[in-house]
């Protein structure tokens, strides 16, 4: 039973060890974070300039009312300011990871567009240097050249 346990926390220990893996777990901590914000800057401050144009309507308490509180039950209610709160949460989420991509997708096309052109400069610079270099002689016409001026002596 020891072995399958060694084998297990070896198998574990590999899994959590990938790079994909520890990626991964960053970019949901990260997401978190991102998403505490964003839902900071709905409700903090979206919200209340939405209520500002709506006449003061606040989406959080919006509230379709299914039965009324009682003393010994509460309110059944379907709460669709709060459902409101999170589409747009959810909208500004993907707008900000749509700019982020974004960003990030043109500095990586910039940088290959840069590494692309290096490389045709450097394909040039070695063409034209090619192309500067005598091209060499054929053995049989260089035996003929050296008879010749043999002659002319």
């Amino acid at each position: 039973m020891s072995d399958k346990k060694s084998t297990f926390f070896s198998e574990f220990k590999t899994f959590i060890a990938r790079g994909n893996v520890l990626d991964m777990a960053v970019g949901v901590v990260v997401g978190a974070a991102f998403t505490a914000i964003v839902t900071s800057f709905v409700s903090d401050i979206i919200n209340p300039i939405i209520g500002l144009l709506t006449g003061g309507v606040d989406f959080g308490s919006l509230v379709i009312v299914l039965r009324e509180a009682t003393d010994t039950t509460a309110a059944l209610t379907i709460n669709y300011g709060k459902f409101i709160n999170a589409i747009i949460n959810f909208i500004l989420v993907a707008f900000f990871i749509f700019l982020v991509v974004r960003a990030f997708n043109r500095m990586r096309d910039a940088a290959k567009a840069k590494e692309r052109a290096e490389a045709e400069a450097k394909a040039k610079a070695e063409a034209e240097a090619k192309a500067a270099e005598p091209a060499p002689v054929d053995p049989q016409i260089e035996l003929l050249t050296e008879i010749r001026d043999l002659l002319k002596k």
